[in-house]
């Protein structure tokens, strides 16, 4: 074909008919995650934080005070609030009931008046019509007037009018939806833990508001707690529900936080005002060595800080700084302190309530507002001086402990500097344990770190040594969440890890947030390979803290994974089936012995050195059988409180964490 037959071929294809206009909410099917994020687990759990949002709005303007969510038995979910109630009348712009507009219209809703909602968490208007459009059913009910209105839809469309179907003494508004399984195609089944995470926090934020859970798909033994305070089981099954209720809001976020921690300060240092914005912040001093800051805009986590957090750290560092040279306590410091001393130890939560903000950044959750700065590093500053001043003794403490912050963080630089120079870009080599792979292409190659020598050997002789590499760790890493960066740095697996990883340590950048430089990442899989045995899971779990602590950003993008290799095989004659549940070596057996206990044997593996080469990369490192687990971090303030509870000094709220969670362990005999 000619050039000239092919542009006028392609004129055609591409002509004014190609142009398409998706009406009402068309767009959000074809594009949902454009809205929603992504059409994964996420996503799917932010159609719900969707609703409640619309309700905790209600209840930040003074109207609402109750908040019900539940998962129904076929994965809907119903969202119920004691607000106002969405508007039922005409709308005159448009001609139909104000309930209907708000359910299908995007950008509709009453968060553009500031009459109406003074702050708001969703301010875009495409929230509740997002859910409709993902939806294969919703159902609107409105309590208002002394009526019950009630309209359906599916997929974004209304399926009835807008009808009054009986008669009421409260106001309110009951959402119920079911997801589109044609949108999720990954899964449409909740988690309850997910939704508990963010309607804990929501309750925090917002103290006085009764946030309930509760999942009819799941029945759990009751217990009651007596005159004395202790639980005891009732023998009886219900429901599983849960209610979130926080008197004191930050206060108590605060200490659910710092659970796992000593404290250095008996009570948080609470900061209050509304002189130009409203601005709630608590902190607290513990004897960790972890920084610990969550910021908040209007209920939205900004992940990636911004304006307010800025404030929050230059109004911190002035009051102390000032304390401490007119009371003279930093005299016989020998060591300059730098920003980052002021936080070791620190754990806050930082709220603010800003009109109209404005959001910058890769996920847009950072406050670009400038005017939030100086308000909040005012607000702050104020606060802590005046504790200072009041409490002089716990003063001197704190200042002890950034002055031991920064001796500490001398050392730190320098084991730092030995870790940046055993680095594969400054040509210092691998480490000696190292099996690296022929591939050079970071995307291809992964890297396994294998619990001790004996199953780093087996994993040798069994990997693809195109690309994957093999570095075996000596026993159990140290646990960073005890130890001081400068214990850190020293370890040598440490050191082998980052060395072999071809990374350098995190630094800050202007605003005080520490990152990795990734361009030269030499593995974009990183899988922890250990024992399926309780050693096993707690050398993964030492792994994981140290990842979390100073590789975040590999989790971040994720490229940290947790090998899956198998629990049993279960054998007869030539036939044999790799089983990685209790449930699937029980069906395996009842198929092999067909009923009977005899004709097949079950062989449990403790360890992957009870494995050949050959079965260790047919079950657990082969990409078509293998069975990996991506390392993700949906809500990081529960996990960071998880990390610090499991992995710190204080025993009474692991031991808590773990008699309530034991019915979910399994125990090697």
């Amino acid at each position: 074909m000619l050039e000239k037959d092919k542009m006028i071929e392609a004129e055609e294809q591409y002509s004014a008919n190609s142009i398409q206009v998706l009406e009402g909410l068309e767009a959000v099917r074809k594009r949902p995650s454009m809205y929603i994020g992504d059409i994964s687990e996420r996503g799917l759990h932010h159609l719900v934080y969707e609703v409640v949002d619309n309700s905790i709005d209600e209840a930040m303007g003074g109207f609402c005070d109750r908040i019900d969510v539940e998962i129904l038995e076929d994965n809907s979910i119903r969202v119920r609030d004691n607000g106002r109630g969405i508007p039922t009348g005409i709308n005159e712009k448009e001609g139909r009931s104000a309930l209907e507009v708000v359910m299908t219209i995007l950008h509709a809703g009453g968060k553009f008046s500031k009459n109406n909602y003074k702050v708001s968490g969703g301010l875009h208007g495409v929230g509740v019509s997002c859910v409709n459009a993902l939806s294969d059913l919703l159902i609107a009910e409105v309590h208002r007037e002394g009526k019950v209105f009630e309209q359906r839809y599916s997929k974004g469309k209304p399926i009835t009018e807008v009808k009054v179907i009986g008669t009421c003494s409260d106001t309110g508004t009951t959402v119920t939806f079911h997801p589109d399984a044609t949108i999720f195609t990954q899964t449409t089944v909740y988690k309850y833990e997910t939704l508990a995470n963010r309607l804990r926090e929501l309750a925090f934020l917002n103290s006085g508001i009764h946030i309930t859970l509760t999942d009819h798909r799941q029945q759990v033994e009751e217990f009651i707690t007596d005159e004395a305070g202790e639980r005891k089981a009732t023998g009886k099954m219900v429901n599983r529900s849960e209610e979130f209720y926080s008197e004191e809001g930050l206060r108590e976020f605060i200490d659910y936080l710092d659970a796992g921690a000593e404290k250095l300060i008996p009570e948080p240092i609470c900061v209050q005002s509304d002189k130009i914005i409203p601005i709630d912040i608590a902190l607290q001093y513990n004897t960790g060595f972890s920084e610990k800051i969550y910021s908040y805009v209007n209920n939205i986590n900004t992940i990636e800080g911004g304006t307010h957090l800025q404030g929050f750290k230059m109004g911190l560092s002035r009051a102390l700084k000032q304390y401490a040279d007119a009371n003279g306590l930093l005299e016989k410091a020998k060591v300059e302190l730098s920003p980052e001393d002021y936080r070791e130890g620190l754990t806050a939560v930082i709220s603010v309530k800003v009109a109209e903000p404005q959001f910058e950044g890769q996920t847009k959750t950072k406050l670009g507002n400038t005017e939030v700065t100086s308000a909040v590093s005012q607000a702050t500053a104020g606060a802590m001086g005046i504790f200072l001043e009041e409490n002089p003794k716990l003063a001197k403490l704190i200042i002890e402990k950034i002055v031991l912050a920064a001796t500490a963080r001398n050392a730190a630089r320098k084991a730092r500097e030995m870790v940046q120079r055993k680095t594969v870009m400054t040509g210092s080599g691998m480490p000696g344990k190292l099996a690296d792979c022929s591939e050079n292409d970071p995307e291809k190659c992964e890297l396994f770190l294998v619990e001790g020598d004996s199953a780093g050997g087996t994993a040798k002789q069994g990997r693809d040594r195109r690309y994957q590499a093999i570095l075996p760790l000596r026993g159990k890493i140290l646990n960073v969440e005890k130890a001081t960066e400068g214990r850190a740095f020293d370890s040598q697996e440490i050191q082998n890890i980052y060395t072999a990883l071809g990374v350098r340590v995190a630094q800050e950048d202007e605003t005080g947030e520490k990152h990795m430089d990734l361009s030269r990442l030499r593995y974009h899989k990183v899988i922890i390979m250990t024992d399926a045995d309780v050693d096993g899971s707690h050398i993964a779990c030492l792994i994981l803290t140290f990842f979390f602590r100073y590789m975040f950003d590999l989790i971040k993008n994720g490229y940290v994974y947790l090998a899956t290799p198998p629990l049993y095989l279960v054998k007869k004659g030539k036939e044999e089936e790799y089983c990685w549940t209790e449930e699937q070596r029980e069906n395996a057996a009842l198929r092999m012995g067909k009923g009977s206990d005899k004709g097949y044997t079950v062989q449990r593996y403790k360890g992957l050195g009870e494995m050949s080469d050959e079965q260790l990369w047919q079950t657990t490192m082969n990409p078509e059988n293998r069975r990996l687990r991506q390392i993700t971090i949906e809500n990081a303030v529960e996990a960071e409180r998880t990390f610090s509870m499991l992995m710190g000094d204080d025993v009474p709220p692991r031991r808590q964490f773990i008699e309530e969670n034991a019915h979910y362990a399994n125990i090697d005999a």
